[in-house]
């Protein structure tokens, strides 16, 4: 479990993993010092990021969630963080047309294609970790050696930023009674994190 990048150069995760757990937590907090804090990461705080960050801080930061909350806490955060982050992809990532056509597709290649297009860019989110997906019912996405769990321990699944974001994504523009659930995860023992989308 390296997080080092097929170039052996430190791997990058998008901002929306630090700047959307900051809106969550403010949103149900009123406060997002305290976690920042204990990751060492309150210059983000100050300083928004706006370019890739080094995987450590998210995995640092995720880890900070779940020592300074209570689990439901964490989880619901990091829930809504993920949404919000769907919002942005939807908002400024994936273009007006290709949302269109998505919509109109029924749900299987609507799932393909998404997730074809999500597989290209998932370095911006995974890390170093490795992406893939199957397509069927129900849809799978396998990230191993995922960066939001790595190097904890608990006894639920606890990616809930990628289950949020995958969830506004497929409400959106796959089935909009789509219900994801993280299956497994590398916290509780298991190979990869594994999540399903069920509609």
């Amino acid at each position: 479990m390296s997080p080092l990048d097929d170039s052996g150069a430190v791997a990058r995760i998008g901002p929306n993993a630090i700047t959307r757990v900051a809106e969550a937590l403010v949103a149900a907090r009123g406060s997002a010092a305290d976690v920042f804090g204990a990751a060492g990461l309150t210059h983000y705080l100050d300083e928004p990021p706006e370019a890739m960050v080094d995987e450590r801080d998210v995995t640092a930061l995720q880890q900070a969630l779940r020592a300074q909350l209570d689990a439901e806490t964490a989880r619901g955060i990091g829930h809504d963080a993920g949404l919000r982050t769907g919002d942005y992809l939807l908002a400024h990532r994936i273009p007006r047309p290709a949302q269109r056509l998505l919509k109109l597709l029924p749900p299987g290649p609507a799932s393909a294609l998404l997730l074809k297009a999500v597989g290209k860019h998932a370095w911006t989110f995974s890390g170093s970790g490795d992406f893939s997906y199957t397509i069927g019912r129900p849809v799978q996405v396998r990230i191993q050696d995922c960066p939001l769990c790595r190097g904890s321990q608990a006894d639920v699944p606890v990616c809930d930023f990628y289950r949020g974001t995958f969830e506004r994504l497929f409400t959106t523009l796959v089935h909009r009674k789509t219900q994801v659930i993280e299956t497994q995860c590398q916290a509780m023992g298991a190979e990869a994190c594994v999540f399903e989308m069920r509609w």
